[in-house]
């Protein structure tokens, strides 16, 4: 099953630049709809200047993304990097906010499609339409990214052509009417106050025009060689242009108290003031289509993100069930019921859920600029086409956590729904990478409390020992050159910390005509002394340590390449990390 599955992902066609762009670029350019607005009762007239600085930060984060993805380019943005770099529980936790993100945005993005086309069509029932949306969006990505990525490139294309028509629109209005409006905008008080603290609100609301940044990382593996760095780029070009520019021309177009009144849709207002009736119309059609993109893009990002999970078993196996076009509808329809579930609950008032979307979003950043000061430190002879000098790594990092800190501070309430929110996904989790040690207390409190009764506490015992056993005769592989005792041991802990195995295979493959030395043998059966719940199975082949071999002994010993470790590779190393199939650096 895992040779056919890698085999499916090997023939299947690969996303190129404008599919891969279209896919994550409709979540991060639909920020304008709402961002300029947003920026604008925060830091007035001088909005644009916020949101050129958060264009600068984004540029940061382009070096940043390139190294980390260009070092480990795996499907799973933050959880990847940190589980090449760390353990299970911290990247499960970067995973479960990156899903929260995933799932605020999936919500908070048809809803709002919805009342967009609620302002055009006054009949239309937002809820049911919003489920609507959300059942498209399940039932194409079920269909394949493929068919995905064709939805997106008509909807980017559609968007990027609306904001030019109404930014050429604009400039021409200012150009005939005077810059009267600007200049009484930018002589009125700032909202906040004095320019440090505008600014700083404001750059601090801005960040939320970045959103949509990470999703490309999520899926990598999706993508041709070569894409990725290019999806940032085109990312980053979009939102420096078309939010600033929006902010600006808002500003020369309508006085500040008119943008207070008109937040929610004030993209909508500016056309009609431009260009009257049909560019008002033209901008909340796109505004539909391009929202619904951003459902899309949550679609997309999260299957990647939770395959991976699965395939490293910190999620149930079963969702692993793929169909032939090689989408994973299991792992889809999990979260469309989340996400449906969250609408009903909060009854489609999603002012709560924004709150939850912000801290995780900026929370799932700093994880990214964290785990590029992991990889710097514990991975530094790992090849990457790129790196991010360690100062441009401290100042993104600390941008990311100065804009979390302004957004806790303008809603604190937000800081207690998302730990509500935070907490139950968290403990999900954590049972499932923890299972196997629930269950043997299970086993305990059966034999306790159930003595009584000793048929039922007998077959409740065995069920639950059966599956503990299956759990843990998932045997795990780790290749070694022959190293020290020292770089074992630090197998060996990683492995009973992190993984739910009682098998553990050391491999070392030779050259024709060595032989592993002396040494490396009796610091083996020392380990093996020391870490009696462990297994070690040390077993030495001949020929050329590379895919093809990986992929060979997968087959053959019928064990994902997910569940194989190497410790990082040096500059030499004739291959990249991807081309081994998924194999997880831990040393």
């Amino acid at each position: 099953m895992v040779a056919d599955r890698a085999e499916r992902q090997g023939s299947r066609k690969k996303l190129g630049q404008l599919p891969a762009t279209a896919i994550c670029g409709n979540d991060i350019t639909s920020s304008c709809l709402y961002v300029s607005a947003l920026t604008i009762g925060f830091a007035g007239p001088w909005a644009f200047v916020a949101l050129a600085l958060v264009a600068g930060v984004l540029f940061l984060f382009r070096r940043i993304y390139g190294e980390v993805v260009g070092a480990l380019p795996l499907n799973g943005g933050a959880y990847n990097v940190l589980l090449n770099t760390t353990n299970k529980t911290n990247a499960s936790t970067a995973a479960c906010l990156t899903i929260l993100s995933y799932m605020a945005t999936a919500v908070i993005s048809a809803s709002e499609a919805m009342h967009y086309l609620h302002s055009l069509v006054h009949s239309l029932p937002v809820i049911l339409a919003t489920v609507g949306v959300l059942t498209l969006f399940l039932l194409l990505t079920i269909a394949g990214i493929g068919e995905s990525s064709i939805v997106a490139i008509g909807i980017f294309l559609i968007h990027l052509s609306s904001m030019a028509i109404l930014l050429m629109g604009g400039t021409w209005y200012v150009l005939s009417n005077g810059f009267d409006t600007a200049s009484l905008n930018f002589n009125a008080p700032l909202p906040t106050g004095g320019m440090a603290s505008a600014l700083f609100f404001g750059f601090s609301t801005a960040m939320l025009g970045v959103s949509g940044f990470e999703s490309s990382a999520n899926f990598v593996e999706e993508q041709a060689t070569g894409v990725f760095p290019k999806t940032l780029r085109n990312m980053w070009l979009a939102v420096s242009i078309i939010n600033p520019l929006m902010a600006l021309l808002a500003i020369m177009v309508l006085p500040i108290a008119v943008v207070g009144t008109h937040q929610e849709a004030l993209l909508s207002f500016l056309g009609l003031e431009i260009g009257g009736d049909w560019l008002a119309t033209l901008i909340s059609v796109d505004a539909v289509l391009v929202l619904c993109g951003a459902v899309l893009t949550s679609f997309v990002g999260v299957s990647g993100l939770i395959k991976r999970m699965t395939l490293d078993r910190v999620l149930p196996q079963f969702l692993l069930k793929e169909n032939r076009r090689g989408s994973s509808p299991r792992i889809l329809l999990a979260f469309f019921l989340l996400c449906i579930s969250v609408l009903f609950i909060t009854d489609g008032e999603l002012s709560a859920l924004a709150g939850v979307y912000t801290i995780s979003f900026l929370i799932v950043m700093a994880f990214f600029a964290f785990g590029n000061f992991l990889l710097k430190i514990k991975r530094a002879r790992l090849p990457r086409p790129e790196k991010a000098p360690a100062f441009v790594v401290f100042l993104a990092l600390l941008a990311v956590l100065t804009a979390l800190y302004g957004n806790i501070e303008l809603h604190p309430d937000h800081l207690v729904v998302f730990i509500q929110y935070f907490v139950p996904t968290m403990l999900v989790i954590y049972v499932f990478l923890k299972r196997n040690v629930i269950l043997e207390y299970l086993v305990v409190v059966l034999s306790s409390f159930l003595d009584s009764l000793q048929s039922l506490a007998r077959s409740g015992r065995n069920r639950l020992s059966r599956t503990i056993r299956q759990l843990k005769a998932q045997e795990f592989v780790f290749f070694t050159k022959g190293d020290d005792i020292s770089v074992l041991n630090q197998v060996m802990i990683y492995v009973t910390e992190n993984e739910i195995t009682r098998d553990l295979k050391v491999v070392t493959v030779l050259k024709k005509g060595a032989t592993v030395p002396p040494d490396f043998l009796r610091d083996l059966e020392v380990l093996d002394r020391a870490y009696p719940e462990l297994r070690i199975h040390f077993i030495q082949l001949h020929g050329t340590f590379g895919p093809e071999l990986v992929a060979q002994l997968s087959r053959e010993w019928k064990i994902p390449t997910n569940f194989m470790f190497i410790g990082s590779p040096g500059d030499h190393f004739p291959y990249k990390v991807a081309e081994l199939g998924g194999v997880r650096l831990i040393i």
